[in-house]
């Protein structure tokens, strides 16, 4: 049954720590959410950032000059939209258009970048199983990374890999409050909890990974659900 809108909370995870590869993330964060205060229940949605999922997955690239960062840079985009300065726009593999090709050298220690993980959507499913095993719960997870947006100022997490949660809960067809039909309403849910989770998840407290509660959702989607295709792109 999906439940939109409804009320909810988020939980910061805290106590997850410092990740290195191969590191076990599902039972990491399951740890910690059942070993405090939040516990589990069924229809949480785990929301977690893609670094420490990159990281368990050995997605660390060393980069000991700023040339060495600006070729991987160019190595992780299939395409580039537009260059701006040191500023690189790009199209990276899995679809995204952001800064950088996702390339990121915060959160990870100095000299090194974090890439984006090499199947996000997979990533999500493989821990999302893994937990709710470990936990005895249905769970959903989202993991996140942070973007900018076109033609608005500043960052916000959005979803880059799901499991066990639609991306999008298509309102097409139904009627406002004034009995107009909807056309065109299709809501990303998965980018407003990930941007939602984001005000817990502080990027530089340490605290990588949260649980939304009270949110009721059917179906599993994929974020390549939310990719507009080139055909519908207005902007390139």
């Amino acid at each position: 049954m999906t439940k939109y809108p409804s009320p909810f909370t988020v939980f910061p995870v805290t106590g997850i720590g410092e990740i290195s590869p191969g590191d076990d993330i599902a039972g990491m964060i399951v740890e910690a959410v059942t070993g405090g205060e939040i516990g589990f229940e069924d229809g949480d949605i785990v929301v977690i950032t893609h670094k420490i999922v990159s990281k368990a997955e050995g997605q660390i690239r060393e980069i000991p000059d700023e040339t060495t960062y600006r070729q991987l840079v160019e190595d992780e985009a299939v395409s580039i939209i537009r260059r701006r300065g040191d500023l690189v726009i790009a199209q990276t593999r899995h679809g995204f258009i952001c800064a950088n090709a996702a390339v990121d050298r915060s959160n990870v220690e100095r000299g090194y970048a974090i890439l984006l993980p090499v199947d996000p959507d997979r990533s999500a499913h493989r821990i999302r199983i893994l937990m709710e095993r470990q936990a005895n719960v249905s769970l959903g997870v989202v993991i996140t990374d942070t973007f900018g947006r076109p033609w608005r100022r500043g960052l916000t997490d959005v979803a880059i890999g799901i499991s066990g949660l639609p991306s999008v809960v298509d309102l097409r067809g139904t009627t406002d409050s004034h009995g107009n039909t909807l056309e065109v309403t299709e809501v990303a849910v998965v980018d407003e909890i990930a941007g939602a989770a984001d005000l817990v998840m502080g990027k530089a407290t340490g605290v990588p990974a949260a649980v939304v509660r009270g949110l009721e959702f059917s179906g599993d989607g994929r974020v390549a659900d939310l990719i507009r295709p080139p055909s519908e792109d207005l902007f390139r």
